[in-house]
């Protein structure tokens, strides 16, 4: 049984029951289910002018409903079992998890074979994309809101909901950025729900994606909340830096993001020359202390020595505020 803190739209149930493994046609609140013969009309027939994504899990398409909503079309590829699962735990968590740091679902479709997630529409693409597929474009207090967004949503993750939920696929290709440049988590398709118990952990087979899971999560497979800390760990120091969690192009030593950036986060001077150069300084020197130090301790190699989400919520609710009233003007997307 789902409980939720400070949620107010929760609809009890489970999505899908019996032995027939069918996802009944049942309208949750806010979600729809769609026919795939109206997801082609929303898409052009699939056409490839509206790909956004196309990667492991599915083809995204850029889609309008019938009602004119604009939306994200995610049309899944069929993997067997591990495929149905992914779709099934997506539809079921988003059915019942409402938060503003969480990407709306907003239908699905279970036709025959076709398994496809209908979600809004996020303007800006990937967090990934902005920081490794152009030229950079997102400034300091930008990459300071997306930290803070993206905090919000794992701690709502894991200490709103009970039993908590882990991502286990936290990453910067899944956090995406609306029209404001405001983020939001998604694909949930690897989530598990954890133990009741504070920092209790499951077991359960090592899936997620390489430098970013965490050390004891990718060598025993033993899963807690504090595996999702350290995977955002790995995309703060991705804003900090520029870099990718894993690029054997650059230099020995400098291959894995982590183990290159852990001895340098307790030299201030060092700090200063990680930082991504695309910023060209344009950031306060005592902030991005603040946030390095954060970032050191997400990604602590022991589990019981990384902080609660609520705690980096904390963390970073001054940085983000105090950057908003200094200069409103240049961060007019940093509304707390």
């Amino acid at each position: 049984m789902w409980v939720f803190d400070n949620v107010a739209d929760v609809r009890g149930g489970c999505l899908y029951g019996g032995s027939s493994g069918r996802i009944p046609s049942a309208k949750f609140r806010g979600v729809q289910v769609f026919s795939y013969k109206e997801l082609e009309v929303a898409t052009e027939k699939f056409s490839e002018a509206n790909v956004i994504a196309n990667n492991g899990c599915g083809v995204v398409y850029r889609g309008v409903l019938s009602d004119g909503t604009e939306a994200e079309i995610k049309r899944l590829h069929r993997e067997g079992r591990q495929g149905e699962r992914a779709f099934r735990m997506e539809v079921d968590l988003l059915s019942h998890l409402h938060s503003p740091y969480l990407v709306q679902l907003l239908g699905y479709c279970a036709d025959q074979n076709h398994r496809l997630l209908i979600f809004e529409s996020m303007l800006n693409g990937t967090l990934h994309h902005h920081l490794h597929h152009q030229p950079p474009s997102l400034n300091w207090g930008i990459r300071l809101r997306v930290a803070l967004d993206c905090a919000k949503a794992l701690e709502f993750l894991h200490e709103h909901t009970t039993p908590s939920v882990i991502h286990r696929d936290f990453k910067s290709s899944n956090v995406l950025l609306d029209q404001e440049f405001r983020a939001k988590v998604s694909d949930f398709g690897l989530a598990k729900t954890g133990s009741d118990k504070i920092n209790g952990q499951i077991s359960t087979r090592v899936l997620g994606t390489t430098g970013y899971l965490a050390p004891e999560y990718a060598s025993t497979g033993k899963l807690t909340t504090k595996s999702d800390v350290y995977s955002y760990g790995v995309v703060l120091l991705e804003l900090l830096t520029g870099r990718v969690p894993v690029d054997t192009k650059r230099p020995p030593g400098e291959h894995v993001l982590v183990s290159w950036a852990l001895p340098r986060l307790t030299n201030r001077e060092k700090v200063v020359e990680m930082v991504d150069p695309s910023l060209q300084g344009q950031y306060s020197k005592k902030d991005l202390i603040q946030v390095v130090a954060i970032a050191a301790v997400c990604v602590q190699p022991e589990a019981e020595y990384r902080p609660l989400m609520t705690d980096v919520v904390q963390s970073l609710i001054p940085l983000v505020k105090n950057l908003s009233s200094v200069c409103p003007s240049k961060n007019q997307f940093l509304k707390i």
